[in-house]
């Protein structure tokens, strides 16, 4: 009997390299579950998810020459969220932010660039002379 493409099946690990996992359909069949397969979320390391031996569910995607290719993340139901929201469904958080008067801003601003030009004057101050140090 051979798999069809689009069934769900259960196999068992028979092997893991860095790109993928074998996995044995039963009946002298076997196929093979890409690294991008196997979960649903980035995986980096497949030994992190499956171990020789481990029972898994898979879907069969298609096969080709008798190599058969599965998928671990396709074969379990996962509830799909949408990927964005209507406007009148998200929650708006209020945003209050203290009104500063132009005046209290132009303060502000003075002060912070006081505070800027003070550290480049100290930082250039004894750098502009050539040879023989500073200059009184």
């Amino acid at each position: 009997m051979t798999v069809e493409v689009g069934s769900k099946v259960e196999g068992k690990v028979t092997g893991i390299t860095n790109f993928g996992a074998f996995v044995d359909l039963g009946e002298g069949q076997s196929g093979m579950v890409h690294i991008s397969e196997v979960a649903n979320g980035f995986v980096k390391d497949i030994h992190d998810v499956l171990k020789v031996g481990d029972t898994v569910k898979v879907l069969v995607l298609n096969e080709k020459d008798h190599k058969i290719a599965l998928s671990i993340k396709q074969a379990t139901e996962q509830p799909r969220k949408p990927k964005y929201q209507h406007r009148e469904h998200r929650e708006r958080k209020p945003q209050h932010k203290p009104v500063e008067s132009f005046d209290d801003m132009m303060s502000g601003f003075m002060k912070e660039s006081e505070e800027r030009m003070s550290v480049i004057r100290k930082n250039t101050e004894g750098k502009r002379g050539g040879r023989g140090g500073r200059r009184s």
